[in-house]
């Protein structure tokens, strides 16, 4: 798989799953430094940095990943007022 292609992978499974944290503040936080981290190191060249920063960011999808399936199972199904009713 190309860099670009891991790269784009990897962004969209981080907006993906920082979509499923229950908790509006988890979930705008994950989505918001996400899209902050990869627009940072957007105009990165050199394949070294880049391959690390691939790395560092696969270890903090699982993160999020696991964050996201345990705020799942503790919900308390309260919502704030800035949450969009889910129909």
């Amino acid at each position: 798989m190309s860099s670009n292609t891991k790269v784009l992978s990897l962004y969209r499974n981080f907006i993906r799953h920082g979509h499923k944290f229950s908790s509006y503040n988890f979930r705008d936080y994950t989505v918001r430094r996400s899209r902050d981290a990869f627009r940072a190191n957007m105009n990165e060249t050199s394949p070294d940095k880049i391959s690390a920063a691939i790395a560092k960011a696969e270890q903090e999808l699982a993160v999020v990943k696991r964050q996201a399936a345990i705020s799942q199972m503790y919900t308390t199904g309260e919502h704030l007022v800035v949450e969009a009713p889910k129909l």
